[in-house]
């Protein structure tokens, strides 16, 4: 039998007067039933012991452990990908600052870019996105999307980059879903399909389109902007690593809203606009 060991947030406690449970990465108890199973050989050969031989009974509990998914072979990779590490970040440094610190934590290589990337910048081409060859092309911004600034940025999956951002708009604030490929999920894809989901969508266009009048400014508090970062690095991060999402939505059909007031995060299902059939022409 190879090495194995229980997959991060999978643990095995010993109850009293009930033998062995585990305890899933979803936070359930499942009761083990043992039987006449050494627990310390069993115990050993889920933390990754060294194997020894190993009767029928102790086969079979460890192979139900893997059935059920707690089992990983040998050592789990934790590195960031080589490959993937080239990290272009842009926009708005309340934002860049913390998410550049948690990638580079994690393995990436961040390179944040602050030439005319803000909010109420005017668009970037896609020559200057893809300039130093990223991997991915990550853009934050405090403030909603100014009209066409994301245009450009929209065709990065078309050249192998991914895409991935965030905006805010007033105590709002929406991280929006990797784009990593021909027909993932887009900028102008969200905006559509939050137009189409709620009966205000006049107004919606209006608030994008701007101008806007507003009282004090919302000032995003470092909880909040920490917040964004780790939601952001984590989604570049299963991105980079191909990692699932155990019990939520795929990250790149993913749209999550953070409530800035009380930090509360609501994913909702997206999916790509097909793109819209010309209407044939009448002759005559």
């Amino acid at each position: 039998m190879s090495r194995s060991r229980l997959v991060p947030g999978a643990e095995v406690v010993a109850v009293p007067g009930r033998g062995l449970a585990v305890r899933t990465p979803a936070g359930e108890f499942f009761s083990v039933r043992t039987a006449d199973v050494d627990e310390d050989a069993l115990l050993s050969l889920l933390t990754g012991g060294t194997p020894g031989p190993v009767d029928e009974g102790t086969d079979r509990v460890i192979r139900a452990f893997e059935e059920a998914g707690y089992l990983a072979e040998g050592p789990l990779a934790l590195e960031w990908p080589a490959a993937r590490q080239d990290v272009r970040i842009i926009g708005d440094p309340v934002l860049t600052e913390p998410l550049a610190v948690q990638l580079a934590a994690l393995g990436a290589r961040p390179r944040t870019t602050m030439a005319a990337t803000a909010s109420g910048s005017s668009p970037v081409g896609i020559e200057d996105l893809l300039d130093g060859h990223p991997s991915a092309v990550v853009w934050c911004l405090d403030g909603p999307v100014p009209d066409g600034l994301w245009d450009a940025a929209d065709r990065l999956p078309e050249h192998g980059v991914a895409w991935l951002r965030c905006h805010r708009e007033g105590w709002q604030a929406y991280v929006e879903p990797v784009a990593a490929a021909p027909g993932d999920v887009t900028s102008a894809h969200v905006r559509s399909r939050r137009l189409a989901a709620t009966p205000a969508h006049r107004e919606l266009a209006a608030y994008w389109s701007g101008p806007r009048t507003s009282g004090a400014p919302v000032r995003l508090a470092a909880p909040a902007a920490t917040l964004l970062a780790s939601l952001l690095a984590d989604d570049l991060g299963r991105w980079a690593g191909g990692a699932s999402d155990p019990g939520g939505l795929p990250v790149r059909r993913r749209l999550r809203r953070v409530d800035l007031r009380t930090l509360t995060v609501t994913e909702h299902p997206v999916l790509p606009v097909p793109d819209v059939a010309p209407m044939p022409r009448k002759d005559g």
